[in-house]
């Protein structure tokens, strides 16, 4: 039982991680895409 839950607790702690990683990321490619926007529309 203890080995199966510490399986568990590791999957567990790999999703969030993974949430996390996966937001910051989401993050990052909006800041981009702004960015960009600002930078399309001085050209104008």
């Amino acid at each position: 039982m203890n080995k199966m839950t510490a399986l568990a607790c590791l999957a567990g702690l790999i999703a969030l991680a993974g949430c996390n990683t996966i937001s910051g990321a989401g993050k990052d490619v909006a800041s981009v895409g702004k960015t960009v926007s600002k930078t399309a529309e001085s050209a104008k």
